[in-house]
Order: structure tokens, then C-alpha cells, then sequence
């Protein structure tokens, strides 16, 4: 298949800028992937959608405050999106500034701190931050919630709580896993008093979630890595889920990509390591029964991943159904079951 495939028509208006004012008060459109029968429900609906012998497997990372503004000593503004953290005081980031930065580069940032900019690393730069402050506790002080491109307000205040899932623990994410997004501490005790057991994976999300495909041939993509990491009591839970005849519901396409990356065996694995899985149709899942997801970007390697899991065509029927009905798009946007 050719990236043009999976171009879709959005409405500018259904793009969500911001949250619901409730977490679970999406809506959510529902679709059989065998029948591909089609149904519109609300978030709050997701509980009569899950058999308490289901397991629902979560991603735990934890969105960092990962853009920074600074300038160099010759003046010129400088941002920064960090893209990952290598250790305390090293990073690998995007930098945008009117001259790209060269090694020996000083940026000069907010609360008196500094990075030196030490070379690069194919399109990203290497990065040293200095002071005795680790690198995380300088993004706690002054750095900004990395809103998607699609967002185009500033970030603001409540943005540091509800770009962030209420289960978030592993820190290094710069995009958040959202369908994640529509669980409250509310909706996860009724889950668990119905039952439902959950597991996590931790899958640190990367900016290279919004890079668009830039080949019509889709084997010539060369698909983003990101750290994951899925411990042996997430394989245990998996193996006890299949020996009593339930479904692996994966909250999220990161959900999916860490558990289908640790089953490349054939069967789920304890283990961790970057990814590059890139799932387009024809893919066969290995460890997934159904997924939890919102709507995702034209020509996007999720749009993919989803196609491979639910149908092509039944994928794009359901977009054109959520445009005539004017679902919200996107990370603030309503949610998808796919079962």
C-alpha cells in the first residue's frame, strides 16, 4: 500500500485544542473488527464494553516538560525539544534556531541555566547541560509541556496535569500515550471493583509520532525508535488472561507497539530496548485481542497500525463516520474501541 492510501479530508474544526473538562466525558465510537459494525457511546460505556476476564494493558510513561527557550551568548532565540534523556546531565534534542547551532554552542536559558551544544546526531543535536541540578529537575523548573504540532495555542497550567495520564510513573516521554488520557482515578476503581485485572508496559513516546510518512512506498519508511520496556509480571498477566479465555485490550497504539515488539518470537517476552516496529497492513498481531485508541493524523504510521489491526476499508469507513458525526480529533480528542 502507498501513503496516499490512508489521506483523509479533517475539518480544521474537529481538531481538539483542548480538553473536556472531564476526562471520561468523550464520546466513543465503537467497531466490531470482524463485522466491522459500527456504534456511537460514550467514554463512560467503556466499562459494559470489558468482561471482567479481560486484561487492560496500560502505558505508564510520564510526559516530561521537554521544550525549553534560550538564546545564544550572540543573542539569537533558541528552542529546545528534548527527545530523549541519555543520563543526568546529557540529552539528544531538537534544536530551531535562524543558524543552525554548531558544536561549542553555549544556549543561555531561563533560571540562569545553560546547555552546551556538543555535535550532532543525524537530524537531532547532542546536548550537555550544565550545574550540579540533574537534567530532570531543570525541565521541572522551566520547561514546557510539549503540545503536538496540531495544538497551535501556547501551553498553560493545565496542561502539566491533563497532557499526562493519571497512572503516568516512568519519566521520558515527549508526546503522551492518549488514549490514556480518558481514564480518571474514578473509571480505574470501577474497573478494578467489576474485576478487570491491569497490567503496564512503558513505552517512552517520541516526537517522531507527528513526522509525517515522506514515501508514497511505504517499505521505504524509516520508522522513528523509542525505549520500551515490558517486565516479566506483564507476561505473567498475559499468560493467565489467555488460560482463562479473555481478551489483551491494549490502551493505546503505544501499548500495542511495546507488546508487539516484545513478542517477535511469536509469544510475549520480558524485555526492553528500542523499537522501530512499523505496523502496516498485513501485520499479524501476536499479543494483542483488541485496542482502545483515538483518531490519528492523515498518512501517519498509527493510521497504519490500526488499519492492519481493524481493516483498511472498515478503518476508513469509521473516519468518515466520525467526520459526518463530528467527532473531536486527535490527542484531545474522543476515543476509538476496537474489539
Amino acid at each position: 500500500m502507498k501513503k496516499s492510501d490512508f489521506n483523509y479530508q479533517l475539518p480544521e474544526a474537529l481538531i481538539a485544542q483542548k480538553p473536556l473538562a472531564e476526562r471520561d466525558a468523550s464520546r466513543l465510537l465503537c467497531m466490531d473488527r470482524h463485522t466491522g459494525r459500527i456504534s456511537d457511546r460514550y467514554f463512560t460505556d467503556f466499562i459494559d464494553l470489558i468482561d471482567q476476564r479481560d486484561l487492560l494493558v496500560f502505558n505508564d510513561t510520564k510526559v516530561i516538560p521537554a521544550r525549553l527557550f534560550g538564546k545564544k551568548q550572540s543573542g539569537g532565540k533558541v528552542e529546545i525539544l528534548i527527545e530523549r534523556i541519555l543520563d543526568d546531565h546529557h540529552a539528544i534534542a531538537h534544536v530551531r534556531s535562524s543558524k543552525s547551532a554548531k558544536a561549542g554552542v553555549i544556549i543561555e536559558l531561563d533560571g540562569d541555566f545553560s546547555c552546551e551544544v556538543l555535535g550532532r546526531a543525524d537530524d537531532l543535536f547532542q546536548l550537555e547541560f550544565k550545574g550540579v541540578l540533574s537534567l530532570l529537575s531543570i525541565l521541572e523548573q522551566i520547561g514546557h509541556i510539549p503540545l503536538p504540532p496540531y495544538i497551535t495555542r501556547e501551553d498553560d497550567q493545565s496542561d502539566l496535569t491533563r497532557y499526562q495520564t493519571v497512572f503516568a510513573r516512568e519519566a521520558g516521554a515527549v508526546a503522551a500515550p492518549t488514549a490514556g488520557l480518558h481514564f480518571d482515578q474514578a473509571m480505574i476503581d470501577k474497573l478494578k471493583a467489576k474485576g478487570v485485572q491491569s497490567a503496564f508496559v512503558t513505552l517512552h513516546v517520541g516526537s517522531g509520532t507527528f513526522q509525517p510518512v515522506r514515501v508514497d512506498d511505504l517499505s521505504e519508511h524509516i520508522m522513528h525508535k523509542e525505549y520500551f520496556a515490558v517486565l516479566p509480571e506483564t507476561v505473567v498477566a498475559v499468560q493467565q488472561v489467555r488460560a482463562r479465555g479473555g481478551r489483551v485490550i491494549a490502551i493505546g497504539t503505544t501499548a500495542v507497539r511495546a507488546l508487539e515488539s516484545a513478542s517477535k518470537t511469536g509469544r510475549l517476552e520480558a524485555g526492553f530496548g528500542d523499537t522501530d516496529l512499523f505496523v502496516t497492513p498485513g501485520y499479524q498481531f501476536k499479543s494483542v485481542d483488541a485496542m482502545l485508541t483515538n483518531f490519528h493524523l492523515p498518512e501517519s504510521t498509527l493510521l497504519m497500525l490500526v488499519s492492519a489491526f481493524s481493516g483498511y476499508e472498515p478503518i476508513m469507513k469509521a473516519y468518515s463516520h466520525a467526520i459526518d458525526e463530528s467527532y473531536r480529533f486527535f490527542s484531545y480528542g474522543d476515543a476509538m474501541f476496537l474489539s
